[in-house]
């Protein structure tokens, strides 16, 4: 190896331990002001319930401001979300260990988009473990991961690695919201995807930050035939190949099949030997979920069956089929865990 190789490699080592110990740093002071912030939450709700009344905030608001005109954060309607804040998270054990794990402009997010605790736990922990920036978060909380997390119909536990399984969850949603496409409510499949691949990016976000485009009508081989997926993209994070197929009618068993015949040639012919396995996703513009359980059950593929729409609610029905207290606990547990672990 010549030196000039040497040297830049040497450079390469010293930017990445610089940019290591910048994180570390920014780290250390987020950890210090939410919990300067979490202690001035504390104090103001202590003097609430001792009959202060409302008068002491803008007062400390003032007093703050000018005596550390270099911080910013002390504004009144700041310290009262501080307020708030404790008020709120303090009570919850399953919140109180995490207060300290995300910026506070992310908290505050959280904090006024969600009133759910076990709402409020998933977004803390999906930013924690997966990098969300602020942004992301917004648009994960408007676009409802959490309900969509909570009723994704895969075989993700049964058939992924370990690694991958919980980050995969997250990546493969219940139900696409496909409203920018402004299309009339009857439309064939080509007309669907030709309506994607126009609004590529407005898909990509859709569908997930790190999710990626590589074609449409993708071509594989299988002896002298030729076959071809509707959508293929890559997850950057899963280091994954996805599969989509697009249908516009109900979910039907025999999707799952050709499916996993794509899956098995992507695997085989396409897959990069450092990547994971292919998964597939399946969006249909309906779904009956007692089929969709029954069909997945024998298979040995990753594969996500999901629904989309073309408006911009959620359908109705993903009220009622929230599962139980009792489950959803047990399942942000154990994404939690998951996240403790690494």
């Amino acid at each position: 190896m010549n030196l000039e190789v040497l040297q830049n490699q040497f450079i390469t080592d010293i930017k990445l331990k610089v940019r290591q110990a910048q994180y570390e740093a920014l780290k250390a002071v987020n950890v210090q002001l939410i919990s300067l912030y979490w202690e001035l939450g504390m104090a103001i709700a202590e003097k609430q319930t001792l009959g202060w009344g409302k008068s002491i905030v803008p007062t400390l608001s003032k007093e703050l401001q000018n005596e550390f005109p270099e911080m910013s954060g002390f504004s009144e309607g700041n310290l009262w979300l501080m307020a708030q804040f404790f008020n709120e998270y303090h009570v919850d054990e399953n919140l109180v260990p995490l207060v300290r794990e995300i910026s506070w402009s992310k908290h505050i997010v959280i904090l006024k988009k969600c009133k759910d605790s076990q709402e409020r736990l998933f977004y803390t922990v999906a930013t924690k473990k997966f990098g969300w920036t602020k942004d992301v978060l917004v648009h994960q909380v408007e676009n409802k991961t959490y309900q969509k997390y909570l009723l994704n119909q895969t075989n993700f536990d049964e058939v992924l690695p370990e690694s991958i399984k919980k980050q995969a969850h997250l990546a493969v949603k219940d139900h696409y919201n496909f409203e920018f496409l402004a299309m009339a409510d009857e439309h064939s499949e080509y007309e669907l995807e030709q309506a994607l691949i126009k609004n590529i990016r407005e898909f990509l976000q859709e569908v997930g930050a790190d999710f990626s485009f590589i074609g449409n009508q993708y071509k594989i081989y299988v002896g002298a035939k030729e076959y071809k997926i509707d959508l293929l993209l890559f997850h950057r994070k899963l280091q994954s190949l996805i599969a989509v197929e697009l249908k516009i009618g109900d979910f039907e068993p025999e999707y799952k099949g050709k499916m996993e015949f794509y899956l098995s040639v992507l695997n085989d012919t396409v897959k990069q030997p450092h990547e994971n396995p292919a998964i597939g996703i399946i969006i249909c513009k309906r779904k009956d979920r007692t089929v969709v359980e029954y069909a997945l059950k024998t298979s040995t593929m990753p594969i996500g069956v999901a629904t989309y729409s073309i408006t911009d609610k959620l359908p109705e029905e993903y009220k009622a089929l929230l599962p139980a207290t009792e489950e959803i606990s047990q399942k942000l547990m154990s994404l939690y865990q998951n996240h403790e672990t690494k």
